[in-house]
Protein backbone atom coordinates (compact mmCIF):
# COMPACT_ATOMS: atom_id res chain seq x y z
CA UNK A 1 0.00 0.00 0.00
CA UNK A 2 1.29 3.45 -0.88
CA UNK A 3 1.11 6.22 1.72
CA UNK A 4 2.20 9.85 1.84
CA UNK A 5 3.20 12.18 4.68
CA UNK A 6 2.66 15.85 3.92
CA UNK A 7 4.63 18.23 6.15
CA UNK A 8 3.24 21.76 6.03
CA UNK A 9 2.88 24.99 7.91
CA UNK A 10 -0.63 26.49 8.16
CA UNK A 11 -2.30 26.26 4.78
CA UNK A 12 -3.80 29.30 3.04
CA UNK A 13 -7.55 29.37 2.42
CA UNK A 14 -6.98 28.55 -1.25
CA UNK A 15 -7.13 24.87 -2.14
CA UNK A 16 -4.39 25.19 -4.78
CA UNK A 17 -1.54 23.81 -2.66
CA UNK A 18 -3.45 20.75 -1.49
CA UNK A 19 -4.71 20.14 -5.01
CA UNK A 20 -1.11 20.18 -6.26
CA UNK A 21 0.04 17.57 -3.74
CA UNK A 22 -3.07 15.43 -4.18
CA UNK A 23 -2.48 15.30 -7.94
CA UNK A 24 1.03 13.99 -7.25
CA UNK A 25 -0.46 11.32 -4.97
CA UNK A 26 -2.98 10.29 -7.59
CA UNK A 27 -0.22 9.83 -10.17
CA UNK A 28 1.84 7.77 -7.69
CA UNK A 29 -1.16 5.57 -6.76
CA UNK A 30 -1.13 6.76 -3.13
CA UNK A 31 -4.18 5.61 -1.17
CA UNK A 32 -3.74 7.50 2.11
CA UNK A 33 -2.23 10.87 3.03
CA UNK A 34 -1.18 11.94 6.51
CA UNK A 35 -1.04 15.71 7.08
CA UNK A 36 1.05 17.33 9.82
CA UNK A 37 -0.42 19.04 12.88
CA UNK A 38 -1.63 22.67 12.73
CA UNK A 39 -1.74 22.67 8.94
CA UNK A 40 -5.51 23.01 8.45
CA UNK A 41 -5.69 25.48 11.35
CA UNK A 42 -3.33 28.12 12.64
CA UNK A 43 -0.70 27.15 15.19
CA UNK A 44 -1.85 26.83 18.80
CA UNK A 45 -0.31 30.11 20.00
CA UNK A 46 -2.22 31.95 17.25
CA UNK A 47 -5.44 30.15 18.14
CA UNK A 48 -5.10 31.38 21.73
CA UNK A 49 -5.76 34.95 20.60
CA UNK A 50 -8.08 34.20 17.68
CA UNK A 51 -11.87 34.66 18.01
CA UNK A 52 -13.73 31.35 18.14
CA UNK A 53 -15.88 32.27 15.17
CA UNK A 54 -12.77 32.85 13.08
CA UNK A 55 -11.45 29.42 14.07
CA UNK A 56 -14.83 27.95 13.15
CA UNK A 57 -14.76 29.54 9.70
CA UNK A 58 -11.19 28.38 9.12
CA UNK A 59 -12.17 24.82 10.01
CA UNK A 60 -15.41 24.89 8.02
CA UNK A 61 -13.59 25.98 4.87
CA UNK A 62 -10.82 23.38 5.19
CA UNK A 63 -13.36 20.59 5.75
CA UNK A 64 -15.19 21.64 2.60
CA UNK A 65 -11.94 21.67 0.61
CA UNK A 66 -10.82 18.26 1.84
CA UNK A 67 -14.19 16.65 1.24
CA UNK A 68 -14.07 17.86 -2.35
CA UNK A 69 -10.44 16.85 -2.99
CA UNK A 70 -10.80 13.39 -1.45
CA UNK A 71 -13.75 12.73 -3.71
CA UNK A 72 -11.96 14.18 -6.74
CA UNK A 73 -8.80 12.11 -6.26
CA UNK A 74 -10.27 9.08 -4.44
CA UNK A 75 -8.03 9.48 -1.41
CA UNK A 76 -8.16 8.91 2.33
CA UNK A 77 -6.71 11.79 4.34
CA UNK A 78 -5.83 11.89 8.04
CA UNK A 79 -5.45 15.45 9.29
CA UNK A 80 -5.56 17.22 12.68
CA UNK A 81 -8.33 19.82 12.90
CA UNK A 82 -9.94 22.07 15.51
CA UNK A 83 -13.70 21.71 15.98
CA UNK A 84 -16.09 24.16 17.65
CA UNK A 85 -19.05 22.43 19.33
CA UNK A 86 -21.43 24.20 21.70
CA UNK A 87 -18.91 27.04 21.93
CA UNK A 88 -16.22 24.57 23.02
CA UNK A 89 -12.99 24.01 21.10
CA UNK A 90 -12.08 20.36 20.53
CA UNK A 91 -8.67 19.26 19.25
CA UNK A 92 -9.36 16.40 16.83
CA UNK A 93 -7.95 14.36 14.00
CA UNK A 94 -10.22 13.90 11.00
CA UNK A 95 -10.37 10.93 8.68
CA UNK A 96 -11.61 12.07 5.28
CA UNK A 97 -12.69 9.54 2.64
CA UNK A 98 -14.35 10.14 -0.75
CA UNK A 99 -17.75 9.61 0.92
CA UNK A 100 -17.45 10.43 4.63
CA UNK A 101 -15.68 12.26 7.46
CA UNK A 102 -15.01 10.87 10.93
CA UNK A 103 -13.48 12.72 13.85
CA UNK A 104 -11.21 11.24 16.51
CA UNK A 105 -10.76 13.56 19.47
CA UNK A 106 -7.26 13.74 20.90
CA UNK A 107 -7.18 12.26 24.40
CA UNK A 108 -3.87 13.35 25.94
CA UNK A 109 -2.95 17.00 25.41
CA UNK A 110 0.30 18.83 26.05
CA UNK A 111 0.19 20.80 29.30
CA UNK A 112 3.40 22.79 29.67
CA UNK A 113 3.43 26.37 30.91
CA UNK A 114 4.47 27.81 27.54
CA UNK A 115 2.24 25.46 25.51
CA UNK A 116 -0.85 24.39 27.44
CA UNK A 117 -3.34 22.75 25.09
CA UNK A 118 -4.92 20.82 27.95
CA UNK A 119 -6.09 24.08 29.53
CA UNK A 120 -7.14 25.77 26.28
CA UNK A 121 -9.13 23.00 24.60
CA UNK A 122 -12.26 21.32 25.97
CA UNK A 123 -11.42 17.70 25.15
CA UNK A 124 -13.03 15.15 27.43
CA UNK A 125 -10.89 13.54 30.11
CA UNK A 126 -11.55 9.78 30.05
CA UNK A 127 -9.69 6.45 30.00
CA UNK A 128 -7.50 6.23 26.91
CA UNK A 129 -8.87 4.33 23.91
CA UNK A 130 -6.74 3.83 20.81
CA UNK A 131 -8.36 5.11 17.60
CA UNK A 132 -8.17 2.52 14.79
CA UNK A 133 -9.48 1.72 11.31
CA UNK A 134 -8.76 -0.81 8.56
CA UNK A 135 -7.96 -0.26 4.88
CA UNK A 136 -7.07 -3.11 2.51
CA UNK A 137 -6.67 -5.53 5.46
CA UNK A 138 -4.07 -3.21 7.03
CA UNK A 139 -4.92 -2.05 10.55
CA UNK A 140 -4.08 1.58 11.26
CA UNK A 141 -3.98 3.51 14.52
CA UNK A 142 -3.97 7.27 14.93
CA UNK A 143 -1.65 8.54 17.67
CA UNK A 144 -0.94 12.25 18.07
CA UNK A 145 2.60 13.45 18.65
CA UNK A 146 2.15 14.18 22.35
CA UNK A 147 0.29 10.91 22.99
CA UNK A 148 3.30 9.04 21.63
CA UNK A 149 5.16 9.62 24.91
CA UNK A 150 2.92 7.38 27.03
CA UNK A 151 3.33 3.62 27.55
CA UNK A 152 -0.42 2.96 27.86
CA UNK A 153 -0.86 4.11 24.26
CA UNK A 154 1.65 1.59 22.94
CA UNK A 155 0.32 -1.25 25.07
CA UNK A 156 -3.05 -0.73 23.37
CA UNK A 157 -1.34 -0.65 19.98
CA UNK A 158 0.25 -4.03 20.73
CA UNK A 159 -2.98 -5.52 22.12
CA UNK A 160 -4.95 -4.42 19.05
CA UNK A 161 -2.41 -5.82 16.55
CA UNK A 162 -1.76 -2.53 14.82
CA UNK A 163 0.17 -2.68 11.55
CA UNK A 164 0.73 1.05 10.95
CA UNK A 165 0.67 4.02 13.32
CA UNK A 166 -0.16 7.37 11.73
CA UNK A 167 1.34 10.19 13.77
CA UNK A 168 0.74 13.86 12.99
CA UNK A 169 2.93 16.17 15.06
CA UNK A 170 4.18 19.73 15.50
CA UNK A 171 7.52 19.12 17.18
CA UNK A 172 9.95 21.98 17.63
CA UNK A 173 12.96 23.30 19.57
CA UNK A 174 15.83 20.78 19.96
CA UNK A 175 13.76 17.61 20.01
CA UNK A 176 14.71 16.04 16.67
CA UNK A 177 17.17 13.45 18.00
CA UNK A 178 14.91 12.49 20.89
CA UNK A 179 12.04 11.97 18.47
CA UNK A 180 14.21 9.85 16.20
CA UNK A 181 15.05 7.48 19.06
CA UNK A 182 11.46 7.39 20.30
CA UNK A 183 10.08 6.41 16.90
CA UNK A 184 12.71 3.74 16.26
CA UNK A 185 12.20 2.18 19.69
CA UNK A 186 8.40 2.14 19.56
CA UNK A 187 8.31 0.73 16.04
CA UNK A 188 10.77 -2.04 16.96
CA UNK A 189 9.20 -3.04 20.29
CA UNK A 190 5.71 -3.09 18.78
CA UNK A 191 6.69 -4.63 15.40
CA UNK A 192 4.82 -2.02 13.38
CA UNK A 193 5.34 0.80 10.92
CA UNK A 194 5.20 4.37 12.17
CA UNK A 195 4.55 7.16 9.69
CA UNK A 196 5.08 10.58 11.21
CA UNK A 197 4.20 13.89 9.52
CA UNK A 198 5.78 16.81 11.38
CA UNK A 199 4.98 20.49 10.90
CA UNK A 200 7.33 23.02 9.30
CA UNK A 201 7.49 26.81 9.53
CA UNK A 202 8.06 29.33 12.30
CA UNK A 203 6.16 31.17 15.00
CA UNK A 204 7.54 33.81 17.34
CA UNK A 205 6.22 35.86 20.23
CA UNK A 206 7.93 38.15 22.73
CA UNK A 207 9.32 35.25 24.77
CA UNK A 208 9.90 32.18 22.59
CA UNK A 209 10.59 31.35 18.95
CA UNK A 210 9.14 28.11 17.64
CA UNK A 211 10.90 26.56 14.64
CA UNK A 212 9.13 23.45 13.34
CA UNK A 213 11.74 21.28 11.69
CA UNK A 214 9.82 18.69 9.64
CA UNK A 215 11.94 15.53 9.28
CA UNK A 216 8.84 13.41 8.71
CA UNK A 217 9.71 9.73 8.72
CA UNK A 218 8.65 6.20 7.86
CA UNK A 219 10.03 3.74 10.42
CA UNK A 220 9.70 0.03 9.62
CA UNK A 221 8.72 -2.79 12.04
CA UNK A 222 12.41 -3.52 12.75
CA UNK A 223 12.98 -0.01 14.07
CA UNK A 224 14.85 1.19 10.99
CA UNK A 225 14.34 4.55 9.29
CA UNK A 226 13.23 3.72 5.75
CA UNK A 227 12.51 7.27 4.58
CA UNK A 228 13.02 10.75 5.96
CA UNK A 229 12.20 14.21 4.66
CA UNK A 230 14.01 17.50 5.04
CA UNK A 231 13.16 20.58 7.09
CA UNK A 232 11.05 22.45 4.54
CA UNK A 233 7.58 21.90 3.08
CA UNK A 234 7.67 18.48 1.45
CA UNK A 235 5.75 15.32 0.62
CA UNK A 236 7.15 11.94 1.65
CA UNK A 237 5.97 9.05 -0.55
CA UNK A 238 6.34 5.57 0.86
CA UNK A 239 5.31 1.92 0.58
CA UNK A 240 4.25 -0.37 3.40
CA UNK A 241 3.90 -4.15 3.30
CA UNK A 242 1.71 -6.19 5.62
CA UNK A 243 4.15 -9.09 5.22
CA UNK A 244 6.92 -7.05 6.85
CA UNK A 245 4.78 -6.56 9.95
CA UNK A 246 3.88 -10.26 10.10
CA UNK A 247 7.53 -11.31 9.73
CA UNK A 248 8.76 -8.90 12.41
CA UNK A 249 6.16 -10.18 14.87
CA UNK A 250 7.20 -13.78 14.19
CA UNK A 251 10.91 -13.07 14.57
CA UNK A 252 10.79 -11.09 17.82
CA UNK A 253 7.57 -12.33 19.43
CA UNK A 254 7.18 -9.45 21.90
CA UNK A 255 3.41 -9.89 22.17
CA UNK A 256 3.65 -13.66 22.70
CA UNK A 257 6.00 -13.11 25.62
CA UNK A 258 3.67 -10.54 27.19
CA UNK A 259 0.65 -12.82 26.73
CA UNK A 260 2.45 -15.72 28.42
CA UNK A 261 3.27 -13.56 31.42
CA UNK A 262 -0.36 -12.41 31.74
CA UNK A 263 -1.30 -15.96 32.68
CA UNK A 264 0.68 -15.77 35.92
Amino acid sequence: MKLAALQLSTLPMSEAKLDYYFRICEKKAVELILISEYALNSFFKELEVMPKLMIKEQTKHKIKVLKSLCKKYNLIVIAPIILLKNNKLIKSIAKFTPSSVRYYHQQILINYKHWNEEKFFDNQVAPYELQTFIVDKIKFAIISGFEAHFDTVWMEAMDKNIDVVLMPSSSTFDSAQRWLELLKTRAFLNSMYILRANRVGNYSDDKISWKFYGHSKLVNPYGEIELSSGHKEEILLCDIEKEEVVNAKKIWGWKKTINRRKKY
